[in-house]
């Protein structure tokens, strides 16, 4: 439904269309999306379509950028740990 949404605004039965769910599925699924502020919706005459939110998508994408290089540098630095370890001796 987002990736749906990156090509313009929907309403709920248009965002249902191609799923095998029922329009309240998709509706509870967009009031979700909503309460996270990654969508908002508005009033058209009688449509109220669906509106991808998309600078919150890039801010949470470069947070997560973020805390990957992090993850990446710990990684990095627990494999050197482990390099440099002496290797156990065999018991038998």
């Amino acid at each position: 439904m987002v990736a749906r949404l990156t090509r313009g605004d929907a309403t709920v039965n248009e965002l249902a269309e191609p799923y095998p769910v029922t329009v309240q599925a998709v509706s509870k699924h967009v009031k979700v999306l909503e309460d996270a502020g990654l969508v908002s919706r508005r009033r058209q005459a009688q449509r109220r379509p669906v509106h991808l939110e998309a600078e919150v998508f890039d801010l949470m994408t470069k947070w997560i950028e973020r805390y990957r290089r992090q993850a990446e540098e710990r990684y990095r630095r627990l494999d050197e740990v482990l390099r440099d370890m002496p290797d156990e001796p065999d018991p038998d």
